[in-house]
């Protein structure tokens, strides 16, 4: 669909004392987008949350931090059940306190095994230095330093220190123990002093009655010890996640639902005794939702079509009014409700709105196309009174990335890629298996076109017999230079009705919202451009300048079923015209727009990227194969490359170059099957690895490249005709359950 669903905005009028019934009407129906109350209406005030809120959301802060504690991921649930409120309460009670001890002894655990390993660091210097702490200090004629640091400099500075009358150096791996005498009159510290350019990370010598290697030996028992205990604990907390994990789950939905229905009175506008709220419904279920409220609470709460949104804004005015003075019953409510200075404040006929809030976008494009509104939202969900654009991407994403692939091979792995994000994960990841899926059986599709093309190699070479495909290759072989020029061609031609598409929404969308003389000047001006510039290229008016492929290329990929010179000089002429006319309403209607006169002819252009991409991806491949297998031209130096396999076969064409080209001799050329030696395993071992890794960097190259340039040229050249984006999601209010039922 190129519309989004249509929206019709209502309004729930009715007394405070059914708000609950209302409430949980709405949210069980899960069809209405309400909106926010913007305290722009005399009388009226935000409402205030129903009574219980707190506590729910209290509980609800519970759940989560006990499903963060066991590390709840949400597949743990075997099937839905309801929840009930005493069951809920009491097992709650019950998780919370074996979670938080079983937590809490988890976190002094880790605190200790913190401090050990702290304590082992600061002591494993001294272990390894092998001096017992003692002797570190407590000399009254001794200067002792201990660090991090090179023996043989701190050797060399202190040999030259005048402090100093004597020093020993104690080394261990990392660390050293120096031991000086100061001379006679030298100040306190010298021997720190004599270390200031010595490159050294001093230590403080800990306390301990034990040798240090005991010490450290005796620390490390202790942290042992400490992580035997803690896996305990993880297994204590392990077993529990197993055993609450459902019910953790479940409670966090049930929650969550009643933490919205006690929180939804935020967005309505309130009196003493009445409440409105207002919303977005599809049209299409506005019946129901007055159905299921009327069966919930009669006469006490009226629902409203206030406006129909129309697909076609003008200003400020995008809907259509649908009743007579928009809501007189809900004027009749307040009444009822006994509060007359509602009726008073409220706006025509007693209703007060919310604002000109615009409405949320529905996209309806259904199975096949509906995965692309990914690629769409990744440029921005459409505006309400925009084109949506996914059903065209559907039509032409898949078909730009199957042509610059072009390869059976690739297309069989995209696709059973596809597959399995398909059938093995929800939400975007299998939209994007369903993209995968369909870009693959394009590039399968093409990849036949090309020669039966099967991993950058054209398979109807393999086939016995006269099998001979039309087209042969992408044009990387001599005798396929013909058909690489014609893919340019090609691609402009794609771009050129990708375009036309874009500036024909571009006309109809003005013409809708405004008049004809507004999509005259922004839309039909740049048709004229666009037509009369690529109709003046293909006609025969100034020919010499004009290559002949852009005429041929018609012949060769319609496989001569289609003749074309060109269009007549006539043509020509009316195209200059259509140009020239085109200027001319674009210089009335949009005069700055005139530094753009050229885009018409540049963004076709831009689409010779599917052309090169094309020719890069297939030149990857070739040159995987050449490497792995090597090459040969054909017969008289004509025709495509072809394998070689086997060091037999390389000599038997290096001893006929009358017949046939050596291209390249690969590295499986090394294998002959009539003697088998080391090295010639060797070398098809190496071959088939080459192979393999380099077909599946060309695999995962195909993906960034065909899959990014397609994406550009829809988002960049096509959107940039006639899209913007940046509509509203539509959010009813509502839950879709996974883990809980209703009691009912």
């Amino acid at each position: 669909m190129l519309r989004p669903e249509r929206m019709s905005k209502v309004s729930v009028t009715g007394s405070k004392r059914v708000i609950d019934d209302v409430i949980e009407a709405t949210y069980e129906h899960h069809s209405l987008h309400v909106t926010d109350y913007d305290e722009r209406y005399e009388g009226f005030a935000p409402g205030e949350s129903l009574d219980g809120a707190e506590t729910v959301n209290e509980k609800l802060v519970t759940v989560r931090s006990l499903e963060s504690i066991l590390d709840v991921e949400g597949d743990e649930v075997d099937g839905a059940r309801p929840l009930g409120d005493e069951e809920l309460e009491a097992e709650l009670d019950d998780v919370r306190e074996r979670v938080n001890e079983l937590n809490d002894r988890r976190d002094e655990l880790q605190t200790e095994i913190r401090d050990r390993q702290e304590e082992i660091d600061r002591m494993e210097p001294f272990a390894d230095l092998g001096v017992e702490l003692d002797l570190l200090g407590g000399y009254d004629s001794l200067e002792v330093v201990v660090g991090e640091a090179k023996p043989e400099a701190v050797e060399a500075t202190l040999a030259d220190a005048d402090g100093i009358d004597a020093f020993e150096v104690f080394a261990g791996s990392d660390v050293v123990a120096i031991f000086a005498r100061p001379a006679d009159g030298a100040d306190e510290g010298v021997l720190q002093d004599s270390l200031v350019g010595v490159d050294i990370a001093l230590l403080e010598v800990p306390e301990a009655d034990a040798s240090p290697s005991e010490y450290v030996a005796e620390l490390e028992r202790e942290r042992e010890s400490l992580r035997n205990d803690l896996d305990e604990v993880e297994a204590e907390l392990a077993a529990v996640k197993e055993e609450t994990a459902g019910f953790l789950l479940r409670a966090e939905e049930q929650l969550t639902i009643e933490a919205e229905k006690k929180q939804a009175p935020l967005s309505f506008a309130t009196t003493e005794n009445a409440f409105i709220a207002e919303g977005w419904v599809p049209t299409e279920t506005f019946p129901d939702l007055q159905a299921a409220v009327a069966d919930a609470v009669g006469d006490h709460a009226e629902v409203e079509e206030l406006e129909r949104a129309s697909f076609t804004p003008d200003g400020d005015h995008h809907t259509e009014a649908v009743a007579d003075g928009g809501g007189a019953g809900g004027a009749e409510v307040a009444t009822a409700a006994g509060d007359d200075a509602e009726r008073e404040a409220a706006t025509d006929g007693g209703h007060a709105t919310h604002g000109g809030d615009d409405p949320p976008v529905v996209q309806n494009n259904g199975s096949a196309a509906g995965p692309f509104e990914l690629l769409v939202q990744g440029f921005g969900r459409p505006k309400y009174s925009e084109f949506d654009p996914t059903l065209l991407v559907f039509l032409t994403f898949p078909l730009m990335f199957g042509f610059m692939i072009g390869d059976v091979g690739y297309g069989v792995l995209y696709a059973a890629i596809g597959a399995f994000l398909y059938r093995n994960y929800e939400g975007t990841f299998r939209e994007l298996g369903a993209v995968a899926l369909w870009a693959g059986g394009f590039t399968v599709l093409f990849g036949i076109y090309f020669g039966i093309d099967v991993f950058g190699y054209h398979a109807y070479q393999l086939l016995p017999g006269e099998v001979h495909w039309p087209v042969d290759g992408k044009g990387l072989s001599p005798a396929d230079i013909d058909w690489a020029l014609s893919f340019l061609v090609a691609s402009v031609l794609f771009g050129l009705a990708h375009l036309n598409v874009g500036h024909v929404l571009s006309f109809v969308s003005n013409y809708q919202q405004h008049d004809l003389k507004h999509a005259l000047y922004e839309g039909g001006s740049w048709l004229l451009i666009l037509n009369g510039a690529w109709v003046w290229i293909f006609s025969q008016h100034l020919p010499g300048p004009k290559p002949d492929f852009l005429f041929d290329s018609f012949s060769i990929l319609t496989f001569g079923a289609v003749s074309f010179a060109g269009f007549p000089v006539a043509v020509g002429y009316a195209a200059i015209a259509a140009i020239a006319l085109g200027v001319v309403l674009l210089a009335i209607g949009e005069p700055p727009e005139l530094a753009e006169v050229l885009s018409p002819i540049v963004n076709v252009i831009s689409y010779a990227r599917i052309m090169a991409v094309l020719l890069a991806k297939g030149g990857m491949a070739l040159a995987v194969n050449l490497l792995a297998f090597g090459a040969y031209i054909g017969e008289g130096g004509e025709g495509s490359f072809h394998f070689i396999f086997s060091a037999e076969y390389l000599e038997y064409i290096r001893n006929h170059p009358e017949e046939y080209e050596l291209v390249f001799a690969g590295i499986t050329t090394a294998f002959d099957p009539a003697s088998i030696g080391l090295v010639g395993i060797v070398a098809l071992v190496g071959g088939i690895v080459v192979a393999v890794v380099g077909h599946i960097v060309v695999l995962a190259l195909g993906v960034t490249s065909a899959g990014i340039q397609a994406v550009r040229l829809e988002y960049v050249e096509f959107f940039g005709n006639f899209y913007e984006g940046g509509g509203d999601a539509y959010l009813p209010f509502g839950y879709d359950r996974q883990y809980t039922a209703d009691e009912d």
